[in-house]
């Protein structure tokens, strides 16, 4: 990394033309876009302007002493196992490993968790360069058929495909169109429900993952084994709202089918419901109507989200933001539906992130503490606090335990006991890799507006001298209600270990770390705030000695991309203003 600062020579970097004649009108103020051409990623501007970008920055690369020796280590890094969370389904077990080096994580079955595992689906097999991904897979209720949907190079739009798990034969049965989809079976193990668009008209291409136009008239199918997608049930579309999104849930006790509407990126949601036993010939009879399914309209404004925890016949308990931004749990009796019971009420200051049902008769809430993880078991019913789960800093998800010096633990608890025990199922370990060698620390930072703490993790050798010596790493995001919380990353401990790097993730404004309100004031006429955190996080690493100006990096992906480009822009437009300043002074005097 040092070998980069010697490069002396003046970096030609590619011209981004100008074009001063786009200027749009809202509301009386014209506001210049003179980059907009810079959105079409298909024209051959465009891409002789990014082919030159990379050309740039590999004629820099190129020239860095250390980067075989940063890729080997890198490589023998990553090469190392690592799981998700097994799952159950009908008298089956499936779980999706990597052994280390594989572009994709391979889908694996059991009778049992002690019993031999079996590769039931690999994709690095699909395609030559390991680009085709699983994105989705969901088991029929007697565990003989798999559903799985497919991405090809990053795209969005999948591909639903059919397996029957006992000799692994994939059906003909292939589903397109499909996109921002669940696949939910219905109890018979006879079809199951997913969500996609019309079909292109004029014989239209869609590419993979790179199209800028928005999709419209998303709609809800029901398909049945064996047939043909020209013959999949319409259960439900609206015309009238043609940026709705659909996704259809069946409950755990397989009566209900649960619609999920949502109109874009916000965390807020409608919520329909039908009652599947209320159809005397099952869907099959169905088939024969013209019409929609009949959903019953529970949730019909976009006021807060809404998610169900479980059911209890026409009971549902649902984790809600409804009057409470940081989220609490609810219950409801659908023949009572103006009847809302609360069950465990918003915390003052945490979180509460994901709620899921267990053991019959409980519920495990994971909070957000500080952007720190707490696990919590709860009776179900009553919402009485009942346990609390003793795990380190870090972050808790569907597949396993992680911090910034944790690669994974999966753990094993057994509710039924009287004080629940956390055992190490799987861990991930890392070659050559010393967690003691480390240090995480949190700190927090007050903002631009003084009234404001934004938190900050700070990971670095132990007994680093605090003398600006460092160089730094900042990572920040800030936006659509997203919570960055502690990870481990194979490429930052490098950076840390062999080159005493720094690396820091600051909280900014925009996310989700804590709640909705957090998520408000870094959004939309309050977007100034996440780049004013980020610059105070910056100057906090600066004057507590960690790093220098002209050794911090930053970093974003995405929405955090857009916060890199704001903060280079305007720390540099105030570098310049002080230097303007500064020569009107010299020159008055």
């Amino acid at each position: 990394m040092g070998s980069l600062t010697g490069i002396d020579e003046s970096l030609q970097y590619p011209v981004a033309r100008r074009d001063e004649s786009i200027v749009d009108d809202y509301h009386g103020f014209k506001i210049p876009d003179p980059y907009r051409w810079l959105e079409d990623p298909d024209a051959e501007e465009v891409k002789d302007f990014v082919q030159k970008q990379a050309e740039l920055t590999d004629s820099v690369l190129n020239k860095c002493d250390v980067r075989d020796r940063l890729r080997e280590k890198i490589t023998k890094l990553f090469d190392s196992p690592q799981y998700d969370a097994p799952f159950k389904q009908g008298n089956k077990y499936f779980y999706f490993h990597n052994t280390g080096l594989q572009p994709q994580s391979v889908l694996y079955v059991q009778d049992s968790l002690d019993a031999e595992a079996k590769v039931l689906l690999d994709p690095n097999t699909l395609s030559e360069d390991g680009t085709v991904a699983i994105t989705t897979v969901s088991v029929s209720e007697d565990a003989k058929y798999l559903a799985y949907a497919l991405s090809n190079s990053g795209s969005d739009w999948v591909t639903i495909k059919l397996m029957r798990i006992e000799d692994h034969i994939v059906e003909a049965d292939t589903l397109s169109w499909a996109k921002f989809t669940s696949i939910t079976w219905t109890h018979d193990s006879k079809g199951f429900f997913y969500s996609r668009y019309p079909a292109p008209k004029d014989g239209k291409e869609v590419d993979a993952g790179i199209e800028t136009d928005s999709n419209l008239y998303h709609e809800l199918y029901y398909h049945f084994l064996g047939t043909e997608q020209s013959e999949d049930i319409l259960c439900w579309k609206d015309p009238e709202h043609p940026k709705y999104t659909f996704s259809g849930h069946v409950t755990e006790d397989g009566q209900y089918l649960v619609m999920y509407i949502r109109e874009n990126f916000d965390q807020v949601n409608k919520v329909y419901y039908y009652d599947l036993s209320a159809l005397p010939e099952g869907l099959e009879g169905f088939r024969k109507s013209n019409g929609l399914l009949p959903f019953v309209k529970l949730i019909d404004r976009f006021d807060a989200q809404y998610e169900v925890v479980a059911n209890d016949d026409s009971v549902f308990t649902f984790r809600t933001s409804k009057d409470a931004p940081k989220y609490k749990i609810v219950r409801v009796d659908l023949r009572e539906p103006n009847n809302w019971s609360e069950v465990v009420p918003e915390a003052e200051r945490d979180v509460l992130e994901s709620a899921s049902a267990a053991n019959f008769n409980q519920m495990i809430l994971s909070y957000l503490s500080d952007v720190k993880y707490v696990l919590q078991i709860r009776d179900l019913k009553t919402g009485s606090l009942l346990h609390q789960l003793p795990i380190e800093i870090g972050s808790v998800n569907a597949k396993s335990f992680t911090s910034f010096l944790t690669p994974g633990i999966i753990y094993q608890c057994n509710l039924k006991t009287e004080t629940p025990e956390m055992k190490i199922f799987r861990e991930t370990s890392v070659p050559g890799f010393d967690r003691s060698e480390f240090h995480v620390h949190q700190v927090f930072v007050p903002s631009k507006d003084g009234s404001t703490k934004i938190p900050m993790f700070i990971v670095a050798k132990k007994n680093i001298k605090l003398d600006g010596s460092h160089p730094c790493l900042l990572y920040g995001y800030g936006g659509f209600n997203a919570s960055i919380t502690p990870s481990f990353s194979v490429s930052r401990t490098v950076l840390m270990r062999h080159l005493g790097a720094v690396f820091c993730i600051a909280n900014i404004r925009g996310g989700g770390e804590y709640g909705e309100e957090w998520h408000k004031d870094g959004a939309l006429a309050k977007k100034q705030n996440c780049f004013d955190d980020f610059i105070s996080a910056s100057e906090y690493l600066i004057s507590a000695g960690y790093t220098q100006s002209r050794k911090l990096c930053i970093e974003g992906e995405s929405n955090g991309g857009l916060l890199i480009g704001a903060c280079i822009n305007q720390v540099m437009q105030g570098f310049l203003n002080m230097v303007v300043q500064r020569r009107r002074k010299s020159l008055i005097g």
